[in-house]
């Protein structure tokens, strides 16, 4: 009696056997990096209303990073600064310049500087700079160095699991409490043995359950 189906019929199911895994395998690996935040989110870079230079003013004039975002270490946002710090130096500092017509609107008007917003959570998780920066975690671990950024850009993921990875390794990202916004500090730090600290390091249980984050 003759074949019904042709021999090479015969391989298919070695075939899909050694496929199949593969296959699934390049699928959840490509969408583990192509739709993961260290793809999608480290990188963006967005044009924005003023063509304010952090390596300028954070860089070589030495700016502290409070001085603008003057939130940063007793609350949960880092605030953007008004117009009004903008313009405590640009009364007098380049006051006509053709760049900075939008920051002198704003203090005519009133009008808040429509600034686009960079390093972003989902809604759903919660993050608060005060604790981070009362802990001694420098800006850059976070931000990069933004006193080197002409444009500022996220560097970090800021990816739950980038997240994690600190908080179950947190000593190492501690610095002196008056080196947190100097962004080129370099130093070996010893959070254990400065008798500086507000809290020792024993006392700074990272949230490793979900609660901690997803409020």
């Amino acid at each position: 009696m003759p074949a019904i189906f042709p021999r090479w019929i015969n391989s298919v199911p070695i075939a899909l056997a050694l496929g199949f895994p593969a296959f699934v395998a390049t699928v959840i690996g490509s969408v583990w990096y192509w739709a993961s935040p260290k793809f999608t989110d480290a990188g963006y870079q967005p044009e924005q209303p003023v063509p304010f230079s952090h390596r300028l003013h954070a860089g070589e004039m030495g700016l502290d990073c409070r001085y603008c975002h003057n939130t940063v270490d007793r609350a949960a946002v880092a605030a953007i600064p008004p117009t009004k710090t903008c313009m405590n130096c640009h009364t007098l500092v380049k006051p006509d310049s053709e760049k900075l017509a939008p920051v002198r609107e704003s203090a005519q008007t009133g009008e808040s500087i429509k600034w686009s917003r960079v390093h972003m959570l989902p809604d759903y998780a919660y993050f608060d700079h005060g604790p981070h920066v009362a802990a001694g975690v420098g800006c850059n671990e976070c931000h990069g160095r933004i006193d080197q950024m002409d444009v500022v850009e996220q560097k970090k993921p800021l990816s739950m699991h980038w997240c994690l990875e600190c908080h179950r390794d947190f000593e190492p990202r501690l610095r002196p409490l008056d080196q947190v916004t100097n962004l080129g500090w370099s130093g070996h730090y010893d959070p254990r043995s400065d008798p500086n600290r507000e809290r020792p390091v024993d006392e700074l249980k990272p949230p490793l359950h979900c609660s901690g984050c997803h409020r």
